[in-house]
């Protein structure tokens, strides 16, 4: 399943939680060793009816410090309204939780990285009563990784970059980097990285190129992607492939799936229907997150 670059940017957080400990090294951010990561809801909505959602919501808890909250936000473009929707989301994370927050943005291209690294001071200028500081992860400061030892040491990490360097000209080589790093790599591991960078590529001209590298390179592979690129008229094969990401991300999740839930998603023959089930699944709480409102 090939989604947005937006979803890929934040979700990887989801797959990888710890991924933000080897981020902070990149990005000069001193983090004492994480002992555990937790998904948390990601629904900010009042009991106002005025919805506010972040792309994806952490608590990451240190051996040294206090635990923190890290918000994930993925910036295509330049949005004037952002600052205002992340200073609420920072100030409702801490009234709700009474944990410090942390705002990552991850940006692919340079431009609006460097917008969204821009302080933002909120109150009168003679007094700012608040400034926002987003940490900002883009093509400016994340490693162009083309060494295959360096990509595997740290698949998430070398899967990001590639993410955020969707557009740089050595592209090909990146890619190539990292389609090499995946070969012999566990098809748990291995198979929503795939399907991560391909989502992360979106309509650039580098994922077809990913495409090719995953039908040459990674030939072996079951993930959605791969099937679908050896035989795109299966249709079978393509929901068997999504049900079966749905119930690897549920079990990833530890959320209990009865039998009647099981064949429900296995038995699915409607490929729309099980992408809505599969973005949904990596922050669903229970199973009937998964089918909200179907």
């Amino acid at each position: 399943m090939v989604g947005s670059p937006h979803e890929a940017m934040h979700r990887i957080f989801q797959e990888h939680p710890g991924l933000f400990s080897r981020v902070s090294e990149v990005l000069g951010i001193t983090i004492s060793p994480l002992v555990s990561v937790t998904v948390m809801p990601t629904d900010l909505t009042e009991n106002r009816p005025v919805e506010r959602r972040v792309d994806t919501l952490l608590r990451l808890d240190t051996e040294d410090d206090e635990p923190f909250l890290l918000a994930v936000e993925a910036q295509g473009k330049k949005d004037t309204d952002k600052p205002a929707s992340w200073a609420y989301y920072l100030s409702y994370l801490y009234t709700k939780y009474r944990l410090p927050p942390l705002l990552l943005v991850v940006c692919q291209d340079r431009a609006t990285a460097e917008w969204a690294s821009c302080p933002v001071s909120i109150g009168p200028r003679q007094w700012p009563a608040l400034t926002l500081r987003p940490l900002v992860a883009g093509p400016h400061n994340m490693p162009v990784i083309t060494n295959v030892p360096e990509a595997r040491k740290d698949l998430a990490l070398a899967t990001l970059a590639a993410i955020t360097h969707a557009a740089d000209p050595d592209i090909g080589t990146i890619l190539k980097t990292l389609s090499t790093a995946l070969r012999d790599v566990p098809e748990i591991i291995a198979d929503p990285l795939v399907e991560l960078t391909a989502q992360g590529l979106g309509n650039r001209r580098a994922a077809q190129q990913w495409r090719n590298l995953v039908a040459v390179d990674l030939t072996f592979y079951k993930s959605f992607m791969a099937e679908e690129i050896r035989d795109e008229g299966r249709t079978e094969g393509r929901t068997e492939g999504i049900a079966q990401g749905i119930l690897l991300f549920l079990a990833q999740r530890r959320v209990d799936v009865s039998d009647e839930a099981r064949e429900r998603i296995t038995t699915c023959g409607d490929v729309d229907t099980l992408n809505r089930w599969l973005l949904r699944a990596p922050t669903a709480e229970s199973v009937e997150d998964v089918f909200a409102g179907e």
